[in-house]
């Protein structure tokens, strides 16, 4: 295969561009600090706005950057303004671009060579936010972080891990996605959840880049199962948060094709058909959760309000058929019937007036033939 080689005068941006055929912005602050090497004691704006800042202390082998899914292995030491040590880690392993710490660092070991040690200055909207992290990190507090990329591995093919290890990483990546959902990070949680779901599943032993040779039994493939559930349902859950109302009805889908009477996957489900509008099913599904759970007080506030919801909604189709129809709304019939009532009691009121002005009249007249 014949190397392409960048010409002179050519930007790595411009290589990129019109060899690679993928389109970059060489003005993105990110971009610029990708494509270029760091000098040590340079301090890098990351993302152009101070909120990310990489200095390098030592620097490390040319070219050894990780990749987004690469198995880095860290030594860390986080500090806050005031010298305050707040995290300290002395081999910490992390898979590159699926959160497995803050996004700050996150995005500044991407930008890292194995063997160098950096400062990494991570203001608190990319590290712990107005949440903090208890015991120690306060709210809103900014962290700096001396990082040291120990070493890095790529990626290991999911078809060559044995049934044990896909369960523990994706639970481990479950129990990650918890931690941000926690936190009100939904979009940060779906990410994990999704990743989670990529190493629950069974393996392909039809594939012949299935390498591992194991028998799996039943109940280790029912426990897979089990998590890949959970996480299914935790899934929906950050989905709804986000009003991805349709993702998450898929996802609770997903749970009730294996367990049909799953009390929380019902009543998301419930709350989902009842965000997008379809309150009678919606109803329906938490009726049916109810009856297998008659206990949990938010599934009875959910059926009450939405009792009330398609009463409004029959009243509303029956108005509609009427206006079809071209009869009046009940409303109307009422008031029209009242105005009848009244009009009937002025006419006979008018009737007894006139009669008791002819039966005076008459006595009238009697009176005065007698009296003469």
């Amino acid at each position: 295969m014949e190397s392409v080689s960048i010409e002179p005068g050519e930007s790595q941006a411009d290589f990129i561009r019109n060899e690679l055929n993928f389109d970059v912005d060489p003005e993105d602050s990110m971009t610029k600090a990708a494509l270029s090497d760091h000098h040590k004691d340079e301090c890098i704006d990351l993302l152009g706005n101070g909120q990310l800042k990489k200095t390098v202390l030592k620097k490390g082998e040319n070219g050894t950057r990780p990749s987004r899914g690469d198995i880095c292995t860290l030594k860390l030491t986080g500090k806050l303004e005031n010298g305050t040590i707040v995290e300290e880690k002395e081999k910490l392993v992390i898979q590159l671009g699926d959160v497995e710490v803050i996004q700050g660092l996150d995005l500044a070991i991407a930008l890292m060579d194995i063997g160098e040690i950096a400062k990494v200055e991570v203001a608190s909207r990319f590290a712990y936010g107005s949440l903090g992290n208890k015991p120690n990190i306060p709210s809103d507090a900014n962290i700096i972080y001396t990082v040291e990329l120990k070493n890095v591995e790529p990626e290991t093919d999911i078809e060559t891990l044995s049934v044990s290890q896909r369960k523990e990483i994706g639970n481990k990546k479950r129990e990650n996605g918890n931690w941000w959902f926690n936190r009100d990070e939904a979009a940060l949680a779906i990410q994990c959840y999704r990743r989670a779901l990529e190493f629950l599943q069974p393996s392909n032993t039809n594939s012949s880049d299935n390498l591992v040779d194991e028998i799996v039994t039943d109940a280790e493939l029912q426990a897979l199962l089990i998590d890949r559930i959970n996480v299914s349902n935790n899934l929906a859950a950050a989905q709804m948060k986000i009003e991805a109302y349709d993702a998450a009805l898929k996802s609770i889908e997903s749970v009730l094709t294996h367990q049909p009477t799953n009390v929380k996957a019902l009543f998301r489900k419930g709350k989902i058909l009842h965000r997008k509008g379809e309150h009678t099913l919606a109803y329906t599904t938490l009726l049916y959760a109810s009856k297998l759970d008659p206990k949990t007080k938010a599934i009875q506030q959910e059926l009450a309000i939405l009792k009330e919801k398609n009463a409004k909604d029959a009243q509303h189709e029956k108005d509609l058929y009427r206006k079809m129809l071209g009869a009046p709304k009940a409303k109307n019939i009422a008031s029209n019937n009242v105005r009848k009532d009244n009009t009937k009691k002025n006419k006979n009121n008018l009737i007894w007036t006139l009669v008791g002005g002819v039966t005076a009249a008459a006595l009238g007249a009697l009176v005065y033939k007698f009296s003469s």
